[in-house]
Parts: structure tokens; C-alpha cells; sequence
């Protein structure tokens, strides 16, 4: 895309074929690595009128994805008549979902979810843990299999954030996902460090320790890892498992680096140049992990992230070096050919 070689040069957008919109504040699960649940009090959420209003701009930077994340998107009091208006523009729509009320609202995420991405942190046991609520597995093999009835075709994929009280289960967290009916499972490291996902601050070492794996932990969970590149070939091979062997080193990496085992693993992302993140309060962010460039309530899309200050963000960001960027658990690079 001419458009979007045009932007790493000027760093100015003009094509940003991702769109992450965190529609509602609350989330319905109480996971211990992650702290959107706290805000639940706020119940913020963007309506579907404040969304029209940004509907031109959305299709001027020809949007062609959008992710609806949280919070639990299916928690918004109008989630349907949002996803009108994205799909008005022409752009696709892929629900992530904790998964636990799927089944009620199968019949609306088939009309209006182009596929769905679940949240899954093991087995019955495991998951039900993490999650701190009761059948929380059991709902969210419930309502795969509604959506699966009512949609064979529709692609439903899972993602496991690997932490202290999963790591050791990796090969049953695989299994799960085929129990559970989905088409692919991707992994994650726990992000420790940043101020994402209603950190007021980064944790301090306490909080940190409750999740992040220690270096003993690490050492265990590399064996574990290198055993099942072994033992899951075939997953590995057919893409069953999303990230390739050497990606799953680097999440191991990734837990040595926390302490200070060599360094955080290499990123190749260029998310700030082809996405952008709205989360419920109305704030654009580049990504999950970095500053706001400004606000929907308060000004256009298209003017913020080309404002005066998005674009010497850009100019500036050196994601190599950038603290934030290497220390970050997830990237995305799109290239000039590639599509959503």
C-alpha cells in the first residue's frame, strides 16, 4: 500500500486499517493479571452516537478491522447498533470476549461479529481460578458451541496469557482449546511493567511477583516449552498453536528479562503507524502501551491521530529502544502489502 509507506515516511496517517475500541469499561471476570475489573464502579462505555460521529473519519483512514476489546464488549448497554455503524463504513468487526455470555447473545454476535477471539486461561480447573468466577470454563465451552451451531464457519480463536499460576499446564491449556471447540490458540507473556489495563501506576514488586514467574519458574517453564515444541510438532506445524517455536522462546525470554537474565526480547512492530486504540473513556492511544494523543469527546479521530503531537510521537518513537516498546508483551507489524 503506497498510503501506507507514505505514513513511516511522513508519519502522518493516512491508512489505519486497525482499529482497537474498547466499547464499555466493565469486565465480567476477576482475573489477578489484569486490573480492568477494579474500574467496574466507572461503567464508562462510548455510545453509538458518539461513534457516528467519527464514522467519516474511520472510513477517510479507511479502517478496515476493528477489534471490540475491554472491559467485556458484550457488557455495552447498545453493543449492536455500534457494530452497525462499523460495519456502515464497510470494516469487519472481531469480538474478543471472556466468553461467559456468549450463549445468551450467540444469535447477535453471529449477525454482527465477523469472528471471535475468547480468553482462555487452561483447563476447567485452571481457568476457573484465574477467572474467580464459578463455571466460567464450563460457560465459555457453552457459548462456543452456540455460536458453532448457529455458524460452523465462523472462526472462533482463543489467547492465554501465560503467568505464575499457568505456566506449568501448557500443553493442557492446547488441549483445552480443542476441548473447548476452537480453531487456534495464541500466547502471551504477563505484562508487568506497564501502566495498561487501569494501572493508575506500574505494580511494585509485590504485585509483580504475584504474577510474573520467578527465575526458578522460568527455568521449569523452558523446559516445558522446549519439551512441547517436541511433543506438539503437529500443533506447531499446522498453526493450531498461533506463534511459531522460536516466538515461544521469546516469551521465555520475555520472564528472564524481568530479572535481568540478558535482554527483553526484540520487537518488530509498527502498531502506532497502521492502528490505534480507543478505550472507553474516549482516549486514542498509538497502542495499549503508550500515552493518549487526545480524546473523541473532545475532538475528531482524524484530527488526533494526525494532531501536532501524534505525529512527532511517531517521528520520535524508535521502538528498539524505546523502554516501553521492548519491555511490551504483544506487537503488531502489518506490512506495505499486507491486509486485515
Amino acid at each position: 500500500m503506497i498510503l501506507r509507506l507514505l505514513s513511516a515516511v511522513t508519519n502522518y496517517l493516512y491508512d489505519v486499517p486497525v482499529l482497537v475500541l474498547m466499547p464499555h469499561s466493565r469486565c465480567n471476570c476477576r482475573c489477578v493479571m489484569c486490573d480492568i475489573w477494579k474500574a467496574n464502579q466507572e461503567k464508562q462505555e462510548i455510545s453509538a452516537d458518539t461513534l457516528d460521529l467519527h464514522l467519516k473519519a474511520f472510513k477517510r483512514l479507511r479502517v478496515r478491522r476493528v477489534a471490540l476489546s475491554g472491559g467485556e464488549a458484550l457488557l455495552h448497554s447498545d453493543l449492536w447498533k455500534l457494530c452497525e455503524g462499523i460495519h456502515s463504513i464497510g470494516a469487519r468487526i472481531s469480538l474478543l470476549s471472556t466468553g461467559l455470555t456468549l450463549k445468551q447473545y450467540a444469535n447477535e454476535v453471529v449477525r454482527n461479529c465477523d469472528d471471535v477471539v475468547v480468553s482462555l486461561d487452561g483447563s476447567r480447573e485452571i481457568h476457573n481460578a484465574i477467572r474467580k468466577i464459578p463455571r466460567a470454563f464450563e460457560k465459555l465451552q457453552e457459548g462456543v458451541a452456540a455460536l458453532k451451531e448457529l455458524s460452523p464457519n465462523l472462526r472462533i480463536t482463543g489467547r492465554t496469557v501465560l503467568q505464575k499460576q499457568n505456566f506449568r499446564y501448557f500443553p493442557s491449556i492446547v488441549q483445552a482449546a480443542k476441548d473447548v471447540g476452537l480453531d487456534q490458540i495464541s500466547f502471551l507473556g504477563a505484562d508487568v511493567s506497564s501502566e495498561a489495563f487501569n494501572r493508575p501506576t506500574p505494580w511494585g514488586p509485590a504485585r509483580v511477583s504475584e504474577v510474573a514467574l520467578s527465575e526458578e519458574e522460568t527455568a521449569i517453564f523452558e523446559s516445558i516449552i522446549f519439551r512441547s515444541i517436541i511433543d506438539l510438532k503437529r500443533d506447531f506445524d499446522n498453526k493450531f498453536i498461533a506463534e511459531s517455536p522460536d516466538k515461544m522462546k521469546a516469551i521465555i525470554q520475555h520472564f528472564k528479562a524481568i530479572h535481568g537474565v540478558g535482554l527483553y526480547p526484540a520487537k518488530k512492530c509498527n502498531a502506532p503507524w497502521v492502528s490505534a486504540v480507543i478505550e472507553s473513556s474516549g482516549d486514542v492511544l498509538p497502542c495499549f502501551f503508550h500515552k493518549p494523543y487526545g480524546n473523541i469527546r473532545e475532538r475528531n479521530f482524524k484530527d488526533i491521530i494526525n494532531s501536532e503531537s501524534a505525529v512527532l510521537f511517531r517521528k520520535n518513537l524508535q521502538v528498539s529502544k524505546d523502554p516501553t516498546c521492548r519491555k511490551c508483551v504483544c506487537s503488531l507489524h502489518l506490512g506495505v502489502m499486507q491486509s486485515v
